[in-house]
């Protein structure tokens, strides 16, 4: 079902990268599991194992050392904070954010990454208009993957990990990575739109008062993504392309499902 939206009235689109247009969160997932669970059986043998509900639950959208404390909090497991530049091998918070990094690195070298077909039909069509795009992912990976894929050229720009950590901003649920990407593109909050699978990245859109949140339905569920912010929830990015054929998008209101 296409949904109405008026997206040549808008001067930013912001995308999140894993789960919106490709679907590394798969990726992130395994290496996440493989990380955590050789730790676990490492640091306290017999523990229950990591899940993908924990996952949702703890690592999801969220810069990466962030993840890890917040997973190993749930499993009362405190560690040293660590620097960025620790090995893989220390048992910090950093040293195990910096081991999962490995692992999908190594992954995504192997088996490579393609983006969503209905994500790719969306920015095609977004071609069309005069609008401007940004990504903003938590991942420091984000500029890799979009090579990968072969969309790199279709961003602005790119607000990853690294540019976070450079620019000094909290990651989602806080606003502050959209916000900046929206400036970097000339664009205030009330300016532009934020398209996000994650309950952090949507909450964050919500938190940053942007035009339009749109969640995109990869399996955190509709009802839990309009709960936390999200304006208007679709399955797959090409229901957003207007169809010329239906009345409903000759006078879409801007921002109307909010």
């Amino acid at each position: 079902m296409t949904r109405p939206v008026a997206w040549e009235t808008f001067t930013a689109i912001l995308f999140d990268l894993d789960g919106v247009i490709t679907p590394t969160a798969v990726v992130h997932m395994r290496a996440w599991e493989e990380m955590f669970n050789a730790y676990l059986q490492e640091k306290t043998p017999g523990a229950p194992a990591y899940t993908d509900q924990d996952y949702f639950a703890y690592v999801d959208g969220k810069p990466r050392y962030d993840g890890v404390r917040d997973f190993l909090a749930s499993r009362d497991i405190r560690l040293p904070e660590g620097t960025p530049e620790d090995a893989p091998e220390l048992e910090t918070v950093c040293g195990l954010g910096n081991r999962k990094n490995n692992a999908f690195n190594l992954v995504l070298e192997r088996d490579g990454v393609e983006a969503y077909p209905g994500s790719v039909r969306f920015l095609d069509y977004l071609a069309t208009l005069d609008v401007r795009l940004g990504v903003v992912s938590s991942s420091v990976n984000a500029p890799t993957v979009l090579k990968a894929a072969g969309l790199l050229d279709r961003f602005e720009t790119v607000v990853s990990g690294a540019v976070a950590d450079e620019q000094g901003l909290p990651g989602k649920p806080a606003p502050d990575t959209f916000v900046y990407a929206g400036k970097v593109l000339g664009a205030t909050p009330s300016e532009a739109v934020v398209l996000e699978d994650a309950v952090s990245g949507v909450r964050a859109g919500k938190a940053g008062d942007f035009a339009l949140v749109v969640g995109v339905d990869r399996g955190a569920g509709h009802d839990t993504l309009t709960a936390a912010g999200a304006g208007l929830v679709v399955s797959d990015l090409d229901e957003l392309i207007p169809d010329p054929h239906s009345p409903d998008q000759h006078s879409p209101a801007r921002g109307a499902q909010q």
